[in-house]
């Protein structure tokens, strides 16, 4: 192993994480997550066509791969007329899929919490809308934090496609050095080693704060 070249790319791969692909994955998430409670909300809702919005939407997302979801935005797109820079696409593309998956866990967090709860606010003469976001997604949410951690993280990782559009990140400044260098197999381990170092401390992020909001059950 070039131990010299190790050294001299770790920093560089570590820099395009931090100022690629984790804004990139944060934003999307945050992005990703109000459209997930939209659509939960269309799958809970009363109404047919809504709530059969709602699923086809989820079924769409999970039926398809990301990359290709990522390719119709980016290439697929201007044919109809309209054109995305690679890092909009990215976040559209992202985003779309985090509020997908997302949405269930969200559904599911909201049916978790007692029918109790519902008829406590209203006997206290809260609207429904006013009990949703007063006492229903509260509780929801405590119980959502480990699977939306573990899509956060599963995102932190997928963003590596992004490359695949000239996105600049992790992956692709691993591919720029790898390509100048020729020593792929060097280069492309030890990016795998950041984006376990990355999501390992994300990893230990999601425990505490699983342990702290356990303090309030």
């Amino acid at each position: 192993m070039d131990v010299q070249l190790f050294t001299d790319s770790f920093w560089p791969l570590v820099l395009g994480g931090l100022t690629g692909t984790i804004p990139l994955a944060l934003s999307s998430f945050a992005i990703g997550l109000v459209l997930a409670l939209g659509v939960a909300m269309l799958r809970l809702s009363a109404h047919p066509v809504l709530a059969w919005v709602g699923r086809a939407y989820v079924s769409a997302i999970r039926g398809t791969p990301l990359l290709v979801q990522l390719f119709v935005i980016f290439y697929g797109l201007p044919s109809l007329g309209l054109t995305i820079d690679p890092w909009p696409s990215a976040v559209v593309a992202f985003s779309l899929n985090v509020g997908g998956y997302a949405a269930e866990v969200i559904r599911a967090a909201i049916l978790s919490v007692p029918t109790g709860q519902w008829e406590a606010g209203y006997v206290v003469g809260m609207s429904r809308r006013r009990t949703l976001r007063r006492i229903i997604l509260p509780q929801a949410a405590r119980v959502s934090v480990p699977p939306l951690s573990n899509t956060f993280i599963s995102l932190v990782k997928d963003t590596s496609l992004a490359s695949l559009i000239l996105v600049t990140e992790l992956f692709r400044e691993a591919q720029e050095i790898a390509a100048f260098t020729n020593d792929f197999l060097l280069i492309y381990t030890e990016a795998a080693i950041v984006y376990w170092i990355f999501c390992t401390v994300l990893s230990f992020g999601q425990s505490r704060l699983e342990r702290k909001l356990e303090q309030y059950v």
